[in-house]
């Protein structure tokens, strides 16, 4: 497949080929004025060639808003590109076709993919993008805008199968735990896969992400164990360490000797009221009546 890269187009001030037509026009005037009485037509030698001169000039004067383009094909070949913005006169017999140089927003549907461990999740992302080659977007794709929407969602649907939903982990990369890193990730993709049609991709990032319905509930329940189990842990190990504080402040200070049989049962103790969920109601001794 052959190609095309954009080029500057041939153009001309439009006001200066105004003032060209208006002189044309002027002439052309006086040449139908100056033969009104004249019984043979040969004032219209002069007469008829000025004045398709004239319509193709008119033909050539083209506007050119800021952030848009006009591409100008010339009988089937593609002849360049005006970008810069302002009135401009170019080749009257081109066809001059409009691309919009501003950035543009792409929302995906919400998709429904498995991620890396099977896990079925409904996935959907915005994707920020514009315009920087106008030759081949039109003529490399079909057409580029439906191009930027299919291979969109052909990427998100590829990125949602490299990584898990959520990660137990802190090391692995997943969707929910690594937004930046999946969102370049995904912006890069996308450039690879965009480049051809001559798209540049701004920014990518997720706009939704969640189990899908049939395992949503299911999910969130271990979501919820694992999220207790941590927190039982972190619990435990605060626990643990309170109680070697409190056996080691005992023994530097001497404040009472214990046996190993009467730490096991302070350890015992303080770890059960250490990590107990109610509050701990203390029983105080105070010895005995024999």
């Amino acid at each position: 497949m052959e190609t095309i890269t954009e080029k500057n187009a041939f153009k001309l001030n439009g006001y200066i080929m105004v003032v060209l037509a208006f002189l044309l026009a002027v002439i052309d005037f006086f040449i139908v004025i100056a033969n009104t009485d004249s019984e043979e037509p040969y004032f219209l030698i002069f007469f008829i060639p000025i004045l398709i001169l004239l319509v193709f000039l008119i033909r050539g004067f083209l506007v050119v808003q800021p952030n848009e383009s006009k591409v100008l094909i010339l009988f089937g070949k593609y002849i360049g590109t005006i970008r810069n913005s302002g009135f401009w006169w170019a080749n009257p017999l081109a066809i001059k076709r409009h691309v919009s140089l501003r950035i543009r927003n792409f929302n995906s549907e919400k998709i429904k993919v498995n991620d890396i461990h099977g896990n079925p999740i409904e996935i959907a992302a915005v994707i920020v993008w514009k315009v920087v080659d106008c030759a081949r977007a039109l003529f490399d794709v079909e057409s580029f805008e439906k191009f930027v929407e299919i291979q969109s969602e052909t990427a998100i649907r590829a990125l949602a199968t490299e990584y898990p939903y959520d990660s137990n982990d802190n090391e692995e990369e997943s969707l929910r735990g690594n937004t930046k890193e999946i969102s370049e990730n995904l912006r890069q993709q996308l450039q690879t896969r965009l480049e051809v049609a001559g798209v540049q991709v701004v920014e990518s990032r997720l706009s939704h992400l969640a189990y899908a319905q049939e395992i949503a509930q299911a999910m969130l329940r271990r979501q919820q164990a694992q999220a207790v189990v941590a927190a039982r842990q972190k619990i435990v190990e605060g626990a643990v360490g309170m109680v070697q504080m409190a056996l080691e402040a005992l023994n530097e200070k001497n404040i009472v000797n214990l046996d190993e049989e009467k730490k096991a049962a302070m350890v015992n103790n303080l770890l059960v009221a250490l990590v107990s969920e109610t509050q701990a109601s203390p029983v105080i001794n105070t010895g005995t009546l024999y």
